[in-house]
């Protein structure tokens, strides 16, 4: 995977993490800098922790699905990339209120990073490097997070739907590249 891929990913897989903290930010009277660097580390670290978990569950079966090891990451990121457009496109407003106290950021952090468990186990067919991959989703999912934050507080909710509409179709992008290329080169 290269490094663009790698980007791409991890924006993909950040989108859900960045709508969350616009959400945040929304709710919050001022940014409050300590407050968007808690909710960074939360969903930075969440988005870091579930694909190294994915791959070490994807690296004990991967010798017995090698062979369909692009389909499995082909569907895995369609059904995820999907989703997130379908969420994109739900006009339903979703409520969201400006604590940041561990219960409700463990909660949400597990529920955005879903996706990266799923990506995770990918990773191990793929013959990923799977620490500096992690990192760099974790780092750059923090970062986006913060601006979700910032945006959020400035900008309100125009981009939420957007940002998961762009992450929802790049995941699909990345499952039918990996396709493509076992399946025809």
């Amino acid at each position: 995977m290269s490094l663009i891929e790698l980007f791409l990913l991890a924006v993909g897989l950040s989108m859900d993490a960045f709508a969350i903290s616009v959400c945040k930010g929304l709710s919050m009277q001022k940014l409050r800098v300590k407050h968007a660097l808690i909710i960074g580390l939360y969903f930075g670290g969440f988005q870091a922790l579930m694909p190294w978990i994915g791959y070490v569950l994807g690296i004990r079966f991967q010798g017995a699905i090698k062979a369909y090891d692009h389909w499995i990451a082909f569907i895995l990121l369609g059904i995820i990339g999907f989703n997130m457009v379908k969420e994109s496109l739900d006009k339903e407003a979703e409520s969201c209120d400006a604590s940041i106290d561990v219960k409700t950021m463990l909660m949400l952090a597990i529920a955005t990073s879903i996706d990266a468990l799923a990506v995770g186990v990918t990773f191990a067919f793929l013959d990923v490097q799977i620490l500096p991959a992690i990192s760099f989703i974790g780092c750059t999912t923090f970062i986006i997070s913060v601006i979700g934050v910032k945006v959020g507080t400035v900008f309100g909710a125009r981009y939420k739907s957007r940002a998961e509409l762009t992450g929802g179709v790049i995941l699909i992008l990345i499952g039918l590249k990996i396709l493509i290329e076992h399946l025809f080169f």
